[in-house]
C-alpha cells in the first residue's frame, strides 16, 4: 500500500532501464512527490555528462553524483580480498561488494536532504534488494522504504521497455534486442538475462564488454608480479600505486590476455539458482596471487581458519550484512592473521590461463635448509616418534575393533597386543 505522507524520495539512481522509469513512476504513484536522484561512481563506463539531464528531464528534483571509485577498492574490496571472500567457490562478489556502500552514500544524502523515504530500483527476486534495505536498517532504519518492482504492475523487462517508450524516456543502448542485464564497477562486470537464462546456451563473444577470448590474445605470455603488504595489494612490478589505479592496471593486463571470465549457477538469497556470467579480470589475479602467498606466511592452524572463515566472509558479503557484528569481528581476524603476509607474487599469464610462477616474502614460513631433499639440519630419526603418537589413536582403534570380531579370549589379546602396540 502506497504511503501518501511520503513527500521526498532519495532513489538510488544508476540511469539504466529500472531507474529510468522509476522516476515517473514515483511521481504519478506519491502524490507528485520530490524525486532525488542519487548516482554513484564506482567504476563504470558512463556518460556522466548526461546523465544529470537524463535524471532532471525524468523528473527528479536534484541529482547528486559522488566518486566512490578509490573508497570502493581501499575500504571494501581489498579487505574482501585480503579475507579470500569467494561465494560458492566461483563468485567473486562483484556486484556484492558495491551495494554497502552506494546505499551508505544514498543514506548519507536522504538524511543531508530531509527525505522521507530511500527507493531502489531491484527486483523481488533478486540480492541486491536485500543488500540495499540491510544497509537501509543499519544506517537509517527511521526511513521508509519503497521498492517498486515489489508492488507495481511492471512484470518483466519487456515490460519496463514498453513503459519508458511511452513517456518517450531515453534509455539508450537498453532496447527489446539488447536485452542483458549488467552491473559493471571496478571489480567487475555482470551479465544475466536474454539467452542466459537457458544455462545450457553458450555465452556468444559478442556479449563481453571486458575481456578478450582466449582465440585473440596475444600468443605469447606475459609476466607480471603482484606486491603485498599486510594481505593489501600495493604495487605491480615493483612500482607502488594507489589502489584504484592498481586494480585498473590488473583489469587492463588479465582482459587483454583472457583472464577473469566465469559462468557460473549459484543460489541467491531468495532460493533460487541464477545463471550469471562474470568478468572480473584483475579480481582473478589478484585472488591467485594473494592465496598463494598466503600458504607461504600463515602457520597451518591460523591458514586452514582463515579458509573457513571466508566462506562465512563471502556469505555475509553476498547476503549485504557488511555493517554488522559478525562481518566486522571477521575482519579483525583476517587483519591479525595477514599480519606478515607481505611479499611478491609473479604471475604467469596465457590466453585466460594465470598461474603462479614464484613468491617471495621476508616473512616466509619456508626453510630451504628443512624442506631440501639434499643435506639438511632435518633429523630424519625424529619421525618414527612422531608417528607413533601421531597413529596412535588410528592403531588403537584398529586393535580394538579387529578383536572385537573374535569373541574368543578377546580381552587376553586386547592386553597383550596393547602391550606389543605400546613397546614399539
Amino acid at each position: 500500500m502506497k504511503d501518501n505522507t511520503i513527500k521526498k524520495i532519495a532513489l538510488a539512481y544508476s540511469g539504466g532501464l529500472d531507474t529510468s522509469i522509476i522516476i515517473p513512476w514515483l511521481k504519478e504513484n506519491y502524490n507528485n512527490a520530490e524525486v532525488i536522484a542519487i548516482c554513484t561512481n564506482v567504476g563504470q563506463d558512463e556518460n556522466w555528462e548526461g546523465m544529470e539531464a537524463k535524471a532532471l528531464n525524468a523528473g527528479a528534483s536534484k541529482y547528486f553524483l559522488a566518486d566512490l571509485r578509490e573508497e570502493l577498492t581501499t575500504d571494501y574490496i581489498y579487505p574482501m580480498v585480503r579475507a579470500g571472500a569467494i561465494y560458492e567457490g566461483q563468485y567473486l562478489l562483484g556486484t556484492s561488494i558495491a551495494r554497502p556502500l552506494q546505499a551508505k552514500y544514498q543514506v548519507d544524502i536522504a538524511l543531508q536532504e530531509g527525505c522521507d523515504a530511500l527507493c531502489h530500483g531491484c527486483t523481488g527476486k533478486g540480492n541486491d534488494q536485500v543488500r540495499f534495505e540491510l544497509t537501509y536498517k543499519a544506517l537509517a532504519p527511521h526511513l521508509k522504504v519503497i521498492a517498486p518492482w515489489r508492488i507495481w504492475d511492471i512484470q518483466s523487462r519487456e515490460d519496463a521497455i514498453e513503459y519508458a517508450e511511452k513517456r518517450k524516456i531515453n534509455l539508450g543502448k537498453i532496447s527489446k534486442k539488447n536485452i542483458y542485464s549488467r552491473d559493471w564497477n571496478i571489480w567487475h562486470m555482470s551479465h544475466e538475462g536474454g539467452d542466459l537464462e537457458n544455462p545450457w546456451n553458450r555465452p556468444q563473444d559478442p556479449m563481453f564488454q571486458l575481456t578478450k577470448s582466449p582465440r585473440e590474445a596475444p600468443d605469447e605470455e606475459t609476466e607480471v608480479i603482484i606486491d603485498f603488504e599486510k594481505g593489501i595489494p600495493v604495487g605491480i612490478n615493483g612500482k607502488k600505486m594507489e589502489a584504484y589505479k592498481l586494480l585498473q592496471e590488473l583489469n587492463k593486463v588479465a582482459a587483454e590476455n583472457a583472464v577473469g571470465r566465469v559462468d557460473i549457477v549459484e543460489t541467491r538469497l531468495v532460493g533460487m539458482k541464477s545463471r550469471g556470467v562474470y568478468e572480473t579480470p584483475g579480481g582473478t589475479l589478484l585472488h591467485i596471487a594473494l592465496r598463494d602467498l598466503e600458504m607461504f606466511t600463515i602457520n597451518n592452524d591460523a591458514l586452514h581458519l582463515k579458509q573457513k572463515l571466508a566462506i562465512d566472509y563471502a556469505d555475509l558479503v553476498y547476503a549485504g550484512k557488511w555493517y554488522t557484528t559478525c562481518r566486522n569481528a571477521l575482519e579483525e581476524f583476517m587483519k591479525k592473521t595477514t599480519e606478515y603476509t607481505t611479499g611478491s607474487v609473479r604471475l604467469v599469464l596465457y590466453k585466460g590461463s594465470a598461474v603462479v610462477a614464484g613468491r617471495k616474502s621476508p616473512y616466509a614460513l619456508y626453510l630451504e635448509d628443512l624442506a631440501s631433499f639434499g643435506e639438511s639440519s632435518y633429523d630424519h630419526h625424529d619421525a618414527e616418534g612422531f608417528i607413533n603418537l601421531y597413529g596412535l589413536s588410528t592403531g588403537v582403534t584398529a586393535m580394538v575393533q579387529n578383536k572385537l570380531q573374535d569373541d574368543s579370549g578377546q580381552a587376553l589379546e586386547i592386553k597383550a597386543t596393547a602391550a606389543s602396540f605400546h613397546d614399539k
